[in-house]
């Protein structure tokens, strides 16, 4: 029997806990200073585009992004390369606004050598998902 990398045993459990609300279990999987870039690039809720980076600011992207969101992520293939693990082409589901929108993504997880992530870079287009929701009603 094989091990699993620990990028991988790392992306199952983030994505894991992310589907069942699981905070607490997905904050304790990342260092200290970990940073998240979901999206990479700047983005409504990172105009600068830096990321989230330590305990207190990952804690506050889940309170915006994960925790209010219903999430199904199916991961196509996995990619490893050193510390790294590749989720190539996964896809995620989430009900916003009362719609089930759908989104192609690249999530890229790397991790220490205690298995925990050090970073996560996650590639998906604001606009694909913009594309599926309603226009804003004007004033």
């Amino acid at each position: 029997m094989t091990t699993a990398h620990p990028a991988i045993v790392a992306h199952r459990n983030s994505i894991a806990y992310a589907m069942s609300g699981e905070k607490e279990k997905w904050l304790a999987l990342f260092t200290a200073d970990a940073v998240v870039h979901d999206p990479v690039g700047p983005s409504p809720h990172d105009p600068e585009g830096k990321g989230s980076r330590g305990r207190e600011e990952l804690s506050a992207f889940w309170d915006k992004m994960i925790g209010p969101s219903n999430l199904l992520f199916i991961p196509h293939k996995r990619i490893v390369s050193g510390p790294r693990s590749a989720a190539v082409t996964m896809t995620g589901v989430n009900y916003i606004q009362g719609l089930k929108t759908y989104i192609e993504m690249v999530a890229v997880y790397t991790v220490d050598g205690a298995g925990k992530i050090s970073s996560l870079n996650v590639y998906w287009d604001l606009a694909e998902l913009a594309a599926q929701l309603p226009e804003p009603a004007q004033p």
